[in-house]
């Protein structure tokens, strides 16, 4: 439905996990992955009643999270349909690997063309980033549905200081767009927005 071509399902490494319980662990195990690892790797869950293990991710769209040094630290699995009492995204919890405050969606496939642009997009989603780049935009990365962080901040700030916030147009969007450009002003001369202009720019934006 997004429009995503081969091309750019291979290079963001787009997967699916199938409608099953334990497909992922029969195959994980199968080519010699050990419990304990799949566990602290946030892939499986074990069952309180019996202690065996099920996926985590299971009739989803798998988006592979990358570092930006290239390596893959986690995964966030979107729902495919309408599930009832179904979370839209799953995502791999806090590792040793993964830490979502001090992570930013694309920042490994986005870091050329930002220090190339000297300016960053920052969106709230993974599909967002996706149809960006796809578009020829590719310094665009996505806070990965998580208000802005300190943390991701200073990723942002390795590349660039020129950041724009694209969040969604919603009331919830508008109030973490704000929120973000305070915590981006932070470390600035010119300081945090101050009350009078935030609220200039809430009632603008919902005129």
């Amino acid at each position: 439905e997004r429009g995503f071509t081969l091309e750019t399902i291979k290079k963001w490494q787009l997967g699916y996990s199938p409608e099953s319980w334990d497909a992922f662990y029969k195959a994980a195990t199968k080519a010699g992955y050990k419990d304990e690892m799949l566990k602290s790797a946030g892939l499986i869950k074990q069952r309180d009643s019996d202690g065996s293990a099920y996926d985590l991710f299971r009739n989803r769209v798998i988006f592979p999270l990358i570092a930006v040094s290239g390596k893959v630290v986690g995964f966030a699995g979107r729902i495919m349909g309408k599930v009832d009492n179904a979370p839209k995204y799953v995502n791999s919890p806090e590792t040793e690997l993964y830490k979502k405050s001090d992570f930013l969606f694309a920042l490994y496939q986005a870091k050329n063309s930002i220090k190339k642009l000297d300016k960053v997009l920052l969106t709230e989603g993974y599909t967002d980033v996706i149809t960006l780049h796809q578009s020829g935009i590719e310094n665009a990365v996505a806070s990965s549905g998580t208000a802005l962080t300190p943390g991701q901040i200073k990723l942002i700030k390795r590349f660039t200081n020129n950041v724009t916030v694209i969040y969604d147009g919603d009331a919830a969007g508008i109030k973490a767009s704000l929120r973000g450009i305070d915590l981006l002003l932070a470390d600035e001369p010119t300081g945090n927005l101050d009350p009078e202009t935030s609220n200039g720019i809430m009632e603008l934006l919902h005129k």
